[in-house]
Formats: C-alpha cells, structure tokens, sequence
C-alpha cells in the first residue's frame, strides 16, 4: 500500500493563517512517512516575495518527497516568476519508482487573475507524460489548483478552468486514475468513469465555510484501490466517498 498526503491552500501572508497549525501537520506528516507529500496551490497569499521565502522555510522542514503548484494567489504580484526562484518549476512530475506512480503537477493560475487555465503548451506536456506512465503501466495521480468538476457548498461558480472540458475529456480518456486539486477550502470527492476527483481543504487558514476546520487529506492507494481520508486539525478524521 502507498500512503500520499494531499495538503492544500496555505496560505502564507493572510491574517489568520495559522502558523501553529502547519507546524503541527508538517510533524503529524513526517512521523507518517508517506511516499509523497502533494500540495495543490495557494502557498502564499498574495504573492509577495517574502511571503515565498517564508514558505520554502515550512517546505524544507517536509522530509518525504514533496510536490508543489502555484494556486491563483500564487500568481499575484508576479508571483509566478517569484514561484520559479524560490520554489521551483511552476509544472512538473514527481515519479514514485518503488510504487509505480506517477504524479503530473500542472500550474492552472493566470498572473493577477483568479480564473484558471491549462492552455496549449502544458496540455502537449500532460499528453506526453500520461503516455509515458501508460507505457510504463503506472498509476496516474494529476495535481491542478483549480477544480475541473464543481464543488458543492462553495456558492456562485466563478473561479473555474476556461478550458475544463477539454482537459477533463483528456483525462477521462486516459483514465487517469487520481486528479487532486484546492482552491475552494471545501474537501469533496467526485468519481466520473474510472477516475477520481479529489479536493483538499484549507490546512493551515481561517478562510472557511461554515463550521469546518483547517484540514488535509491522506489517500492511500492498494493497487487501483483508492481510499481517501479526510484530516481536521482537531483530530477528528472521515472517509471521503464519492456520492
């Protein structure tokens, strides 16, 4: 079995974030010792140059591989130029040789612009990478900050992919085993033909939905079997199920 922590929306710089509570789950996350660590955008607030400074300093006490997108937030300020300086590749793959998967992070944010895209260029590269995990018979995990399916209880849609359907059908096609995604601070997960489709909350702010809690997610995969364990910082825990 491989255990992966899909952690989401930091949000460094914000007024509520909440130090404390990172601090915590980065040592819950190395004393569980997952073969990866996913995180799915918004690591800053508003983009600001310190701001990703402070956040290398949380991502270098991670000790399991680790994953990182830029979120729409991440894209402020020029932020996505910061992104690459301090923090690395704004779309790459993570391959877990040992369980024969594959993790494509893609950077779905717009400079200055909370709606999203893929566009052309980073969907040739997703192409080629799920061929060559097809190739190789991998499992296909794909991270994008953005949602590709809806969310319940996260009010009027406004922040979505422009070319969602499109990437949707690609991984569809492909059947793409796994898709992880933040953005809305609402976990969730959905499953459409073979694939899943999983959303992280906030782990470490205060910008929540009713009464929820700063929260992650671990996933554990056995074969195709995917279970997806939804992680409050209150210790309470519960499986997500697609409805």
């Amino acid at each position: 079995m491989t255990k992966i922590v899909h952690m989401s929306d930091l949000h460094i710089g914000f007024a509520n974030f909440r130090e404390d509570i990172l601090l915590n789950t980065i040592n819950k996350i190395n004393k569980l010792n997952p073969e990866a660590v996913v995180i799915s955008g918004d690591i800053t607030d508003n983009g600001y140059y310190r701001e990703f400074v402070k956040v290398k300093e949380y991502l270098d006490l991670l000790i399991p591989p680790t994953i990182v997108i830029p979120g729409n937030h991440d894209a402020r300020n020029i932020g996505d130029e910061v992104f690459e300086e301090i923090i690395g590749d704004r779309y790459s793959t993570l391959d877990l040789e040992e369980s024969n998967i594959k993790i494509i992070g893609l950077d779905s944010s717009e400079p200055d612009l909370d709606h999203g895209k893929i566009g052309r260029l980073q969907k040739r590269f997703l192409e080629r990478e799920i061929k060559d995990a097809e190739d190789r018979n991998m499992f296909i995990i794909i991270t994008v900050h953005h949602h590709i399916i809806s969310i319940p209880n996260t009010g009027r849609e406004r922040n979505v992919l422009s070319d969602a359907g499109d990437v949707l059908l690609l991984l569809l096609e492909n059947n793409v085993n796994l898709v992880l995604s933040g953005h809305k601070h609402v976990p969730h997960v959905w499953k459409m033909n073979n694939t899943i489709f999983s959303t992280a909350g906030t782990v470490s702010s205060m910008k929540l939905r009713g009464n929820t809690h700063p929260s992650y997610n671990i996933i554990d995969i056995n074969d195709d079997k995917v279970q997806i364990t939804l992680v409050n910082n209150d210790g309470s825990t519960e499986v997500l199920t697609p409805p």
